[in-house]
Protein backbone atom coordinates (compact mmCIF):
# COMPACT_ATOMS: atom_id res chain seq x y z
CA UNK A 1 0.00 0.00 0.00
CA UNK A 2 1.00 3.99 -0.91
CA UNK A 3 2.07 6.07 2.04
CA UNK A 4 -1.17 7.96 3.16
CA UNK A 5 -0.36 11.92 3.27
CA UNK A 6 -2.33 13.93 6.29
CA UNK A 7 -4.75 17.34 5.00
CA UNK A 8 -4.64 20.03 7.00
CA UNK A 9 -7.59 22.02 8.62
CA UNK A 10 -8.23 24.62 10.90
CA UNK A 11 -11.05 24.90 13.48
CA UNK A 12 -11.71 27.97 15.58
CA UNK A 13 -12.99 28.15 19.43
CA UNK A 14 -15.16 30.73 20.41
CA UNK A 15 -12.56 32.92 21.39
CA UNK A 16 -11.23 32.68 17.87
CA UNK A 17 -8.26 30.76 18.43
CA UNK A 18 -7.03 28.78 15.58
CA UNK A 19 -7.09 24.57 16.47
CA UNK A 20 -4.88 23.15 13.69
CA UNK A 21 -6.02 19.24 12.36
CA UNK A 22 -5.29 16.91 10.48
CA UNK A 23 -7.57 14.02 8.41
CA UNK A 24 -5.89 11.22 6.90
CA UNK A 25 -7.63 8.31 4.52
CA UNK A 26 -10.92 7.69 4.48
CA UNK A 27 -14.49 6.16 5.74
CA UNK A 28 -16.17 6.65 8.88
CA UNK A 29 -14.68 9.50 11.32
CA UNK A 30 -12.10 8.20 13.67
CA UNK A 31 -10.92 11.02 16.18
CA UNK A 32 -7.99 10.78 18.06
CA UNK A 33 -7.53 12.77 21.52
CA UNK A 34 -3.92 13.30 22.06
CA UNK A 35 -1.73 12.90 24.88
CA UNK A 36 0.45 15.32 26.92
CA UNK A 37 1.87 17.06 24.04
CA UNK A 38 1.37 16.79 20.38
CA UNK A 39 2.69 18.22 17.19
CA UNK A 40 0.53 17.35 14.31
CA UNK A 41 3.98 18.21 11.72
CA UNK A 42 6.93 16.54 13.30
CA UNK A 43 4.98 13.95 15.15
CA UNK A 44 4.41 13.01 11.46
CA UNK A 45 8.09 12.86 10.46
CA UNK A 46 8.76 10.08 12.85
CA UNK A 47 7.93 7.05 11.26
CA UNK A 48 7.04 4.99 14.07
CA UNK A 49 4.17 7.61 14.86
CA UNK A 50 3.31 7.54 11.35
CA UNK A 51 3.69 4.15 10.87
CA UNK A 52 1.15 3.84 13.67
CA UNK A 53 -1.58 6.65 12.66
CA UNK A 54 -1.35 5.26 9.19
CA UNK A 55 -2.25 1.99 10.07
CA UNK A 56 -5.53 3.04 12.14
CA UNK A 57 -5.94 5.09 8.98
CA UNK A 58 -6.77 2.35 6.54
CA UNK A 59 -11.04 2.15 6.53
CA UNK A 60 -11.53 5.23 8.71
CA UNK A 61 -10.73 8.87 8.49
CA UNK A 62 -8.10 9.68 11.03
CA UNK A 63 -8.66 13.13 12.48
CA UNK A 64 -6.08 13.99 14.87
CA UNK A 65 -5.64 17.82 16.34
CA UNK A 66 -2.93 20.02 17.92
CA UNK A 67 -4.98 21.31 21.21
CA UNK A 68 -4.51 25.24 21.90
CA UNK A 69 -0.84 25.92 22.43
CA UNK A 70 0.64 22.52 21.19
CA UNK A 71 1.93 21.97 17.51
CA UNK A 72 0.47 23.95 14.76
CA UNK A 73 -2.32 25.43 16.77
CA UNK A 74 -2.32 29.38 17.87
CA UNK A 75 -0.53 30.36 21.31
CA UNK A 76 -2.38 30.16 24.74
CA UNK A 77 -2.13 31.64 27.98
CA UNK A 78 -5.72 31.25 29.77
CA UNK A 79 -6.43 28.51 32.24
CA UNK A 80 -5.55 24.89 31.05
CA UNK A 81 -9.09 23.22 32.17
CA UNK A 82 -11.33 19.93 31.37
CA UNK A 83 -13.58 22.28 29.74
CA UNK A 84 -11.27 23.83 27.48
CA UNK A 85 -10.24 20.41 26.44
CA UNK A 86 -13.60 19.71 25.92
CA UNK A 87 -14.68 22.74 23.60
CA UNK A 88 -11.62 21.64 21.52
CA UNK A 89 -13.01 18.73 20.81
CA UNK A 90 -16.60 19.97 19.49
CA UNK A 91 -14.44 23.00 17.26
CA UNK A 92 -12.70 19.77 15.83
CA UNK A 93 -16.03 17.64 15.02
CA UNK A 94 -17.99 20.89 13.71
CA UNK A 95 -15.52 22.09 11.21
CA UNK A 96 -15.10 18.13 9.90
CA UNK A 97 -18.50 17.79 9.92
CA UNK A 98 -18.64 14.52 12.24
CA UNK A 99 -21.74 13.66 13.97
CA UNK A 100 -20.91 10.74 15.01
CA UNK A 101 -17.59 9.29 15.52
CA UNK A 102 -15.23 6.63 16.92
CA UNK A 103 -13.19 7.99 19.69
CA UNK A 104 -9.60 7.06 20.35
CA UNK A 105 -7.99 8.62 23.71
CA UNK A 106 -4.43 8.44 25.14
CA UNK A 107 -2.73 9.21 28.57
CA UNK A 108 -4.83 12.69 28.88
CA UNK A 109 -6.35 11.94 26.12
CA UNK A 110 -7.88 9.03 27.25
CA UNK A 111 -9.55 10.82 30.39
CA UNK A 112 -10.21 13.78 27.95
CA UNK A 113 -12.51 11.25 25.86
CA UNK A 114 -14.19 9.11 28.98
CA UNK A 115 -15.78 12.30 29.99
CA UNK A 116 -16.93 13.62 26.20
CA UNK A 117 -18.23 10.25 25.55
CA UNK A 118 -19.93 10.31 29.21
CA UNK A 119 -21.05 14.20 28.29
CA UNK A 120 -22.23 13.35 24.40
CA UNK A 121 -23.22 10.21 24.13
CA UNK A 122 -25.43 10.86 21.20
CA UNK A 123 -21.76 11.46 19.32
CA UNK A 124 -19.27 8.55 19.72
CA UNK A 125 -20.00 4.88 18.12
CA UNK A 126 -17.44 3.18 19.79
CA UNK A 127 -14.66 4.51 22.56
CA UNK A 128 -11.09 3.00 22.79
CA UNK A 129 -8.73 4.42 26.02
CA UNK A 130 -5.34 3.59 25.90
CA UNK A 131 -2.52 4.30 29.03
CA UNK A 132 -5.39 6.41 30.67
CA UNK A 133 -6.45 6.64 33.99
CA UNK A 134 -9.76 7.79 35.99
CA UNK A 135 -8.11 10.47 39.17
CA UNK A 136 -4.96 12.21 37.73
CA UNK A 137 -3.72 12.17 41.82
CA UNK A 138 -3.12 8.21 41.56
CA UNK A 139 0.15 8.61 39.14
CA UNK A 140 2.83 8.40 41.26
CA UNK A 141 2.59 10.39 44.76
CA UNK A 142 2.47 14.05 45.51
CA UNK A 143 6.25 14.33 45.93
CA UNK A 144 7.04 12.58 42.54
CA UNK A 145 4.58 14.81 40.54
CA UNK A 146 5.84 17.65 42.37
CA UNK A 147 9.40 16.86 41.24
CA UNK A 148 8.43 16.34 37.75
CA UNK A 149 6.68 19.51 38.00
CA UNK A 150 9.68 21.46 39.16
CA UNK A 151 11.99 20.10 37.00
CA UNK A 152 9.94 20.77 34.00
CA UNK A 153 9.79 24.55 34.42
CA UNK A 154 13.62 25.01 35.58
CA UNK A 155 14.91 23.25 32.44
CA UNK A 156 12.43 22.09 30.05
CA UNK A 157 15.00 20.24 27.65
CA UNK A 158 16.27 18.06 30.48
CA UNK A 159 12.47 17.58 31.70
CA UNK A 160 11.52 16.54 28.41
CA UNK A 161 14.28 14.10 28.02
CA UNK A 162 13.39 12.76 31.56
CA UNK A 163 9.71 12.21 30.40
CA UNK A 164 10.61 11.09 27.16
CA UNK A 165 12.70 8.04 28.32
CA UNK A 166 9.61 7.40 30.97
CA UNK A 167 7.11 7.45 28.33
CA UNK A 168 8.95 5.67 25.55
CA UNK A 169 11.81 3.31 27.04
CA UNK A 170 11.45 0.59 24.42
CA UNK A 171 12.35 3.56 21.52
CA UNK A 172 15.26 3.25 20.16
CA UNK A 173 17.71 6.44 20.81
CA UNK A 174 16.97 8.11 17.46
CA UNK A 175 12.90 7.77 18.28
CA UNK A 176 13.70 9.08 21.62
CA UNK A 177 15.64 12.15 20.41
CA UNK A 178 13.36 12.68 17.76
CA UNK A 179 10.41 12.32 19.83
CA UNK A 180 11.79 14.51 22.73
CA UNK A 181 12.55 17.20 20.30
CA UNK A 182 9.58 17.68 18.57
CA UNK A 183 7.91 17.90 22.67
CA UNK A 184 10.56 20.82 22.73
CA UNK A 185 9.27 22.21 19.30
CA UNK A 186 5.41 21.04 20.53
CA UNK A 187 5.14 23.99 23.17
CA UNK A 188 6.17 26.68 25.88
CA UNK A 189 7.76 25.02 29.17
CA UNK A 190 4.87 26.94 31.01
CA UNK A 191 2.39 25.25 28.83
CA UNK A 192 3.61 21.99 28.93
CA UNK A 193 3.94 22.80 32.99
CA UNK A 194 0.37 23.67 32.92
CA UNK A 195 -0.63 20.73 30.94
CA UNK A 196 0.81 18.19 33.01
CA UNK A 197 -0.61 19.58 36.34
CA UNK A 198 -4.03 19.42 34.41
CA UNK A 199 -3.76 16.01 33.95
CA UNK A 200 -2.20 15.07 37.21
CA UNK A 201 -5.79 16.98 38.59
CA UNK A 202 -8.45 15.45 36.10
CA UNK A 203 -10.71 13.02 37.84
CA UNK A 204 -13.26 11.78 35.47
CA UNK A 205 -14.14 8.73 37.85
CA UNK A 206 -18.04 10.09 38.54
CA UNK A 207 -18.46 10.69 35.04
CA UNK A 208 -17.82 6.72 33.72
CA UNK A 209 -20.88 5.08 34.48
CA UNK A 210 -22.74 7.41 32.37
CA UNK A 211 -20.48 6.19 29.51
CA UNK A 212 -23.10 4.51 26.47
CA UNK A 213 -20.79 3.44 23.76
CA UNK A 214 -19.14 -0.12 23.09
CA UNK A 215 -15.65 0.44 25.14
CA UNK A 216 -12.37 -0.87 25.02
CA UNK A 217 -9.43 -0.18 27.69
CA UNK A 218 -6.01 -0.73 26.57
CA UNK A 219 -2.75 -0.68 28.90
CA UNK A 220 0.16 -1.71 29.15
CA UNK A 221 1.34 -3.87 31.94
CA UNK A 222 4.83 -2.11 32.52
CA UNK A 223 3.58 1.45 31.95
CA UNK A 224 5.41 3.23 34.41
CA UNK A 225 3.88 6.50 33.50
CA UNK A 226 0.62 5.84 33.88
CA UNK A 227 -0.24 2.54 36.43
CA UNK A 228 -2.05 -0.21 35.23
CA UNK A 229 -4.30 -0.38 38.22
CA UNK A 230 -5.51 3.03 36.87
CA UNK A 231 -6.52 1.28 33.24
CA UNK A 232 -8.61 -1.24 35.31
CA UNK A 233 -10.04 1.07 37.30
CA UNK A 234 -11.43 3.02 33.78
CA UNK A 235 -12.54 -0.70 32.65
CA UNK A 236 -14.72 -1.53 35.84
CA UNK A 237 -16.34 1.51 36.03
CA UNK A 238 -17.38 2.00 32.44
CA UNK A 239 -20.44 -0.37 31.87
CA UNK A 240 -19.67 -3.13 29.98
CA UNK A 241 -16.43 -2.18 28.52
CA UNK A 242 -13.57 -4.70 27.77
CA UNK A 243 -10.06 -4.26 29.33
CA UNK A 244 -6.81 -5.81 27.61
CA UNK A 245 -3.69 -6.04 29.46
CA UNK A 246 -0.86 -5.37 27.16
CA UNK A 247 3.12 -6.30 27.17
CA UNK A 248 5.03 -3.69 27.17
CA UNK A 249 6.90 -1.06 29.20
CA UNK A 250 5.98 2.41 27.08
CA UNK A 251 3.20 4.84 27.68
CA UNK A 252 2.99 6.62 24.29
CA UNK A 253 0.93 3.74 21.83
CA UNK A 254 3.32 4.14 18.74
CA UNK A 255 6.57 2.52 20.99
CA UNK A 256 7.21 -0.97 21.61
CA UNK A 257 5.16 -3.28 19.79
CA UNK A 258 2.57 -0.40 18.33
CA UNK A 259 1.35 -3.63 16.56
CA UNK A 260 -0.46 -5.16 19.04
CA UNK A 261 -2.28 -1.82 20.07
CA UNK A 262 -3.09 -1.50 16.19
CA UNK A 263 -4.56 -5.03 16.12
CA UNK A 264 -6.63 -4.58 19.31
CA UNK A 265 -8.07 -1.50 18.16
CA UNK A 266 -8.72 -2.48 14.43
CA UNK A 267 -10.40 -5.42 15.65
CA UNK A 268 -12.96 -3.92 17.42
CA UNK A 269 -13.58 -1.48 15.24
CA UNK A 270 -14.47 -4.31 12.67
CA UNK A 271 -11.49 -3.31 10.49
CA UNK A 272 -9.34 -6.01 8.91
CA UNK A 273 -5.53 -6.23 10.08
CA UNK A 274 -3.75 -4.48 7.58
CA UNK A 275 0.30 -4.65 7.47
CA UNK A 276 2.47 -1.98 5.94
CA UNK A 277 5.79 -0.12 6.54
CA UNK A 278 6.96 3.98 6.18
CA UNK A 279 8.47 4.27 2.32
CA UNK A 280 11.84 5.89 2.52
CA UNK A 281 13.56 5.12 -0.77
CA UNK A 282 15.68 8.29 -1.07
CA UNK A 283 19.30 8.15 -2.43
CA UNK A 284 22.46 8.56 -1.28
CA UNK A 285 22.67 12.12 -2.42
CA UNK A 286 18.79 12.77 -0.60
CA UNK A 287 20.18 11.28 2.40
CA UNK A 288 23.08 13.46 2.60
CA UNK A 289 20.76 16.32 2.27
CA UNK A 290 18.33 15.80 4.51
CA UNK A 291 21.52 15.16 7.09
CA UNK A 292 22.54 18.61 6.43
CA UNK A 293 19.17 20.11 6.62
CA UNK A 294 19.02 18.05 10.05
CA UNK A 295 22.34 19.65 11.10
CA UNK A 296 20.45 23.10 10.08
CA UNK A 297 22.52 24.23 7.16
CA UNK A 298 20.36 26.54 4.49
CA UNK A 299 19.95 25.52 1.03
CA UNK A 300 23.28 27.47 0.01
CA UNK A 301 25.09 26.58 3.07
CA UNK A 302 24.53 22.91 1.81
CA UNK A 303 25.07 23.35 -1.85
CA UNK A 304 28.72 24.80 -0.86
CA UNK A 305 29.32 21.75 1.37
CA UNK A 306 28.00 19.40 -1.74
CA UNK A 307 29.56 21.63 -4.46
CA UNK A 308 25.87 22.00 -6.42
CA UNK A 309 23.99 24.39 -7.09
CA UNK A 310 21.00 26.28 -4.84
CA UNK A 311 18.36 24.96 -7.56
CA UNK A 312 20.23 21.60 -7.13
CA UNK A 313 19.42 20.99 -3.39
CA UNK A 314 16.03 22.61 -3.82
CA UNK A 315 14.94 19.81 -6.42
CA UNK A 316 16.55 17.30 -3.69
CA UNK A 317 14.21 18.56 -0.98
CA UNK A 318 11.19 19.12 -2.87
CA UNK A 319 11.77 15.02 -3.95
CA UNK A 320 12.66 14.20 -0.49
CA UNK A 321 8.83 16.21 0.69
CA UNK A 322 7.35 14.28 -1.58
CA UNK A 323 8.74 10.95 -1.32
CA UNK A 324 8.02 10.80 2.72
CA UNK A 325 4.87 13.06 2.24
CA UNK A 326 5.97 15.90 4.31
CA UNK A 327 5.66 19.67 3.64
CA UNK A 328 8.45 21.23 5.76
CA UNK A 329 12.06 21.40 6.50
CA UNK A 330 11.36 20.60 10.16
CA UNK A 331 10.10 17.54 9.16
CA UNK A 332 13.10 16.36 7.32
CA UNK A 333 14.94 17.14 9.94
CA UNK A 334 13.00 15.27 12.47
CA UNK A 335 12.92 12.85 9.87
CA UNK A 336 16.39 12.00 9.36
CA UNK A 337 17.00 12.56 13.53
CA UNK A 338 14.59 9.06 13.84
CA UNK A 339 16.01 7.09 11.44
CA UNK A 340 19.50 7.72 11.18
CA UNK A 341 20.69 8.89 14.93
CA UNK A 342 21.81 5.10 15.88
CA UNK A 343 23.69 4.54 12.52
Amino acid sequence: MSAQHQEPGTARLADGTRVAYATTGSGPCLLVVPGWLSHLELGWAVPADRLFYESLAQGRTLVRYDRPGCGLSDPYDGPRTLELELDTIATVLDAVGADHVDLFGFSMGAVVAAQWAADHPETVSRLVLYGGWATGTEIGDEESRHHVLGLLGASWGLGSDLLTNLFAPEADAGTRQAVAGYQRASSSPETAVDLLRLAYGLDVRPALPRVQAPTLVLHRRGDRAAPIAQGRVLAAEIPGARFVELEGRSHLPAIGDAGAVVAEVRRFLGLPAVRRDVPTGLTTRQREVAALVADGLTNREIAERLVVSDRTVESHLERIRMQLGFRSRAQVAAWFVATEADT
